[in-house]
């Protein structure tokens, strides 16, 4: 397997990353990784979604020795003179910061657009300057809009259907742009419904995975928007870590300039999702009371039906899932029990 051979090589060939919005979901697990292959990584948060104490489940999760190799400052990516500051001296970028959720950007598209699009030309150029040749970024299954094919193939997307999803279109398009004027080897990384640990299940724009959770374990209402036949790519976190770092490594270049889908290559309907987290919440908690699912209307900017053609992925950077939805559902309401216990002992 490619990723198993690249990870040796990145122990033998320690590199210099930045991890752009560290302190969430996906970067903090980015970091993770990257520590665990004696990697020196350089980080940044606002903190606008992120949570300091991600920092320290990092810390946590790898040796004293490993930690010295993290560095972390406090900035936003809308400061162009921060990004000038923070992408010094690095190797290869991902770009990971960004306000997410399509209802958060129809509720505030100006916000969006300054974290999503002028923040992600900021946190480019930046790098462009300081000569980082590799630049890998988060964009997302929102931009095939209301392409109604599957599964979604890279080439072919539809119309947009909200603010979040425009700016990540236009991020692809200002890499595809710099990979042409400047030779920067841009790769984007088209997430589809990434879940796993650390995922905030709190908020009004939290993810259905971890908000489901965390209400059934609490007992709580657990509401479906529309029917439950929404269908989506559930993608698990580690699936997402595997395809940034062989972004971040290869040096097969019909990869810079371009997008890959990045998910398990399935899909499953909301319905059935509910189902699989009750009954695997109940395989650990037996006395568990689960309610059953109240339905409303659906949500505006929605996409219907998400499933990832992930053939470009596996052809051109050799990517191959680790994970199931099925084996990563399992491990994240472990880890979603375990976090409640330590919440509620911590008081």
């Amino acid at each position: 397997m490619i990723y198993h051979k690249t990870k040796e090589t990145l122990k033998e060939q320690p590199k210099t990353w930045l991890v752009t919005g560290v302190a969430g979901f996906i970067g903090s697990n980015l970091a993770e990784a990257l520590l665990k292959l004696e990697q020196k990584v350089v980080s940044l948060d606002n903190f606008a979604t992120g949570h300091r104490y991600n920092l320290e489940h990092i810390k946590n999760a790898v040796t004293p020795e490993q930690w010295d190799n993290f560095t972390f400052e406090e900035g936003d990516i809308t400061d162009l003179d921060f990004c000038r500051h923070i992408t010094k001296n690095v190797d290869i970028v991902l770009h990971q910061a960004a306000l997410g959720s399509v209802p958060r950007s129809i509720d505030n598209p100006i916000a969006s657009n300054a974290s999503n699009a002028t923040g992600f030309l900021n946190i480019l150029t930046a790098a462009k300057d300081n000569g980082v040749k590799r630049f890998v970024y988060a964009s997302s299954s929102s931009v095939y809009g209301d392409s109604k094919e599957l599964p979604k193939v890279e080439s072919r997307t539809g119309n947009l259907l909200s603010p979040y999803a425009v700016t990540k279109m236009l991020d692809e398009l200002y890499g595809g742009v710099f990979e042409k004027t400047y030779g920067m080897e841009t790769i984007g990384l088209r997430y589809f419904n990434v879940f796993g640990k650390r995922q905030d299940p709190n908020g009004a724009y939290a993810a259905v995975m971890p908000k489901w959770i965390a209400q059934m374990l609490k007992g709580e209402d657990v509401y479906i928007n529309g029917d439950g036949e929404t269908s989506r790519d559930f993608t698990y976190i580690d699936n997402v870590v595997q395809m940034n770092i062989l972004a971040g490594t290869t040096t097969n270049e019909k990869a810079f300039g371009e997008a890959f889908n990045t998910a398990a290559g399935g899909r499953e309907t909301l319905n059935n999702l509910f189902h699989a987290i009750a009954n695997g919440l109940k395989s650990q908690l037996p006395e568990l009371e689960i309610k059953d699912p109240i339905y409303r209307d659906f949500r505006p900017g929605d996409i219907r039906h998400s499933n990832a053609n992930i053939d470009k992925a596996k052809e051109i950077l050799g990517y191959e899932p680790t994970h199931t939805l099925e084996e990563g559902l399992k491990e994240s309401i472990v880890w979603y029990i375990n976090d409640l216990e330590l919440r509620i002992e911590n008081g």
